[in-house]
């Protein structure tokens, strides 16, 4: 029983460790990339032999999870928000399957997208899946929840989506530790055929989860983490969910005259709602992301009681804070003191030294007497290449989008078309594109670009790195048109002819950009 300083991913890691994890599953994306990494950096992972490597992508992650759980352990799978996508097919699937070991979906929301492509709410996949959520609204709830939700999970033979938010996963809190525990594997029971979703047995389990709904329900409504706090002003009552009941109590400086439903289980509890509801003149959602309990209390005619983001009382976008919710009750707000230029925000921008900046030189020379080109970018440092003062890319869509993006441009008559991904990108989602160019040898030019590592979330280990060559062999790449350069000023020239002689090749054909990341690279130094 000790206390430790825990950023919110790292609470909620320690707090599966000391539940009787066996395997943590995960790829990386900010906010949720620290869970990963204090698995990793965990002498008591190591010494109980606890699985904590990266996974090719979200969605293999879910299915090695499930794979865990199937043999009755304990697993943990972990990723953003937008990662969930990639993963929705096992997802979606899993609370059909049900578990055996418990399963808990950690979904790392990102409110404002300060790294993301969306500001996407985990709570519609749980809802849509059919499954519990939970939400902490602080790194306390994140540490105590994970042993509960194992217990929930194990108890309904259901997965269950833990929903964390950037703000949470990004602060530290002291944190009080409780019982180390050892889970005993949980038996396959005979002749259970669950996990083999032939329609005949689909059709049994889909009946088996909508009839666990109302157990899902009552457990929501006897939940620890939901309750309604009584107030003496009527005139208000307020239903903050997560980090939002936070948010409250700091704009309110702990003392809020209104009662508040505190909600961090879904699905919502309805008869402490239906109380809040009868007994308060207006209802104020504060919720963080999007208005996922505001849309259901409103129903399809409205409701005039309810505030929150649709009704305008909050904003409908970006982050909430103290201040935020403060103003919409009609607080006094503290005022706000100048930034100093020091800490002002500045525009991002490619490291000095790294590699990527002299691959885009040199396609920037090698398209410069081309203006129909157009470069199809994708998701990793790179990135930055679409800012000055490289403007070299024309899209960015999500993790490995700009080969088949650029696949379907040649195929709508562009030329030359161009895709530029990085080498963790690739082995996530780029690798069935080049498989779809290969098989109809579309004239697009990949260049790859491989640092060694997954550079944008850290420099954690690339599945891919040291074999991008022979991976593209085996989809189909022509090897005489797999070139290899090393992106430096002092082979610049080359660089240039190599792309251009690639281009002009009427078919499929892949550069692979290879230099390590300065910062990886320094760190072995």
């Amino acid at each position: 029983m000790s206390q430790q300083l825990l950023l919110g991913d790292e609470a909620f890691a320690q707090g599966v460790l000391d539940a009787g994890l066996s395997g943590c599953y995960a790829y990386p994306g900010t906010p949720s990339t620290e869970i990963m990494e204090y698995m990793q950096g965990s002498a008591e992972a190591a010494e109980r032999g606890v699985h904590r490597e990266w996974s090719s992508n979200e969605k293999v992650a879910m299915e090695e999870a499930l794979g865990m759980s199937f043999a009755g352990k304990r697993a943990i799978v972990c990723m953003k928000h937008v990662g969930l996508n990639v993963a929705a097919d096992s997802f979606v699937n899993s609370a059909v399957t049900g578990v055996r070991g418990g399963l808990i979906v950690t979904s790392a929301d990102d409110p404002s997208m300060h790294s993301s492509q969306n500001e996407q709410d985990s709570r519609y996949y749980a809802q849509f899946a059919m499954m519990p959520c939970l939400e902490p609204s602080s790194q306390q709830e994140a540490y105590n929840m994970a042993r509960y939700a194992f217990e929930l999970s194990e108890k309904f033979e259901t997965p269950i989506l833990m929903r964390l938010t950037t703000r949470l996963s990004h602060s530290r809190a002291n944190i009080q530790r409780g019982e180390v525990i050892q889970a005993e594997p949980v038996a396959e029971k005979e002749g259970d055929r669950r996990f083999v979703l032939l329609p005949a047995i689909a059709q049994r389990n889909y009946v088996r989860l909508c009839a666990k709904q109302a157990d899902f329900l009552a457990a929501s409504e006897n939940s620890p983490f939901n309750k309604l706090i009584p107030g003496t002003d009527k005139s208000y009552g307020i239903v903050a969910s997560g980090i939002g009941y936070n948010y409250v109590m700091e704009a309110f400086g702990g003392k809020c005259p209104y009662s508040i439903l505190k909600i961090s289980q879904y699905p919502l509890p309805k008869k402490q709602l239906a109380q809040l509801m009868d007994s308060c003149d207006k209802v104020m959602l504060v919720e963080e992301g999007m208005p996922f309990i505001e849309q259901q209390l409103l129903g399809a005619l409205g409701n005039p009681k309810v505030l929150g983001r649709l009704s305008g009382a909050l904003p409908r976008t970006g982050e909430l804070n103290p201040f935020v919710v403060a103003k919409a009750f009609g607080l006094p707000l503290p005022e706000l003191r100048a930034v100093p230029d020091l800490v002002k925000a500045r525009p991002p921008r490619l490291c000095d030294g790294c590699p990527h900046a002299d691959t885009y030189k040199a396609i920037k020379e090698a398209i410069a007497d081309k203006p129909a080109a157009r470069v199809f970018g994708d998701i990793g440092c790179y990135t930055l290449g679409a800012l000055p003062p490289y403007n070299a890319i024309s899209s960015c869509v999500d993790m490995g989008a700009s080969i088949s993006m650029a696949k379907g441009a040649a195929d709508a008559g562009i030329s030359p078309a161009l895709a530029v991904i990085g080498d963790s990108t690739f082995t996530h989602s780029g690798m069935t594109g080049i498989l779809d160019a290969a098989w109809e040898n579309t004239p697009i030019t990949a260049i790859i670009l491989d640092n060694g590592t997954t550079g944008m979330t850290g420099g954690q280990n690339s599945i891919g790195a040291g074999r991008v060559e022979d991976i593209c062999a085996g989809l189909g790449v022509k090897p005489e048109h797999i070139r290899v350069i090393t992106p430096l000023p002092k082979n610049h020239e080359e660089n240039v002819a190599i792309l251009k002689e690639e281009m002009a090749f009427a078919g499929l054909s892949v550069i692979i950009s290879r230099r390590e990341c300065i910062h990886t690279l320094r760190r072995k130094k």
